[in-house]
């Protein structure tokens, strides 16, 4: 079990609780989240809760009461472990990953961006002592789909948050014009070399130069890539009326 130093810490900490935390292992020195913790943007605390389980043979799960298959974990070795977590840092926000969760969305990425310290209890098995619920700040699905623990859970929202972190990404205007955190569009298409690739060209309006102009195409593939594979998000989005009828023209 790897303890941080909470108070030495200047940048984000992340405390994931887990049976399974060597599968963090390669994920968190790689790519940018690899650089921002050696920048010191964030850092992270590994905690198996098995190591809180109680008895000699440390089980973490059992059978649930009521009957039905599989094993759920224990409220136990969680409580204990979430008592050890808060006892060295009362402000942090603990999260449980959970399909009953509420769903993962950008405007949740960004509220949790806020928090300086923030734990996460990944699952396991059939899912956990409903009891444990009452111990957690919020409960987060990432999708209406079941994994086999929230391991992997775990690193979608570590890295979706941890890139919103000033520094952390190299220009944070990229950060700001991604799908989802303008207007809750889709991100428009992009292009780069070659021109002509297969038979396909990029758009000329991107080679004009007019920076207004580009604005303008990109606004609008924005909305029509939205209305066509997002339209639950289109209807949230605050759309000109000119915006609205050159959209219907398009259907």
């Amino acid at each position: 079990m790897k303890q941080a130093d909470h108070s030495a810490s200047g940048g984000m900490l992340w405390t994931v609780l887990s049976l399974f935390p060597e599968m963090f292992d390669s994920v968190l020195g790689a790519s940018l989240f690899g650089k921002a913790r050696d920048k010191g943007l964030v850092e992270v605390e590994l905690i198996n809760f098995r190591d809180f389980a109680l008895g000699r043979h440390k089980v973490v799960d059992d059978a649930p009461f009521g009957g039905g298959t599989g094993m759920l974990l224990k409220a136990e070795p969680l409580a204990l472990a979430l008592d050890n977590v808060r006892a060295s840092d009362s402000d942090v926000w603990v999260v449980l990953l959970s399909p009953q969760g509420y769903l993962l969305d950008q405007q949740r990425i960004r509220r949790l961006s806020g928090h300086k310290h923030v734990a996460l209890v990944c699952g396991r098995y059939e899912g956990v002592d409903h009891r444990v619920c009452s111990m957690v700040d919020e409960e987060i699905s990432i999708g209406d789909y079941v994994l086999s623990g929230g391991e992997a859970a775990a690193w979608v929202v570590m890295d979706a948050v941890s890139r919103l972190l000033p520094g952390v990404v190299g220009t944070q205007e990229s950060v700001v014009k991604e799908s989802f955190c303008s207007d809750n569009l889709l991100e428009h298409p992009q292009y780069t070399r070659p021109r002509v690739f297969r038979g396909q060209q990029v758009p000329e309006v991107l080679l004009s130069g007019n920076h207004a102009v580009i604005e303008h195409w990109a606004r609008r593939q924005s909305i029509l890539r939205t209305a066509r594979r997002r339209p639950d998000l289109l209807e949230q989005a605050e759309l000109t009326k000119e915006e609205s009828d050159w959209l219907a023209e398009q259907e």
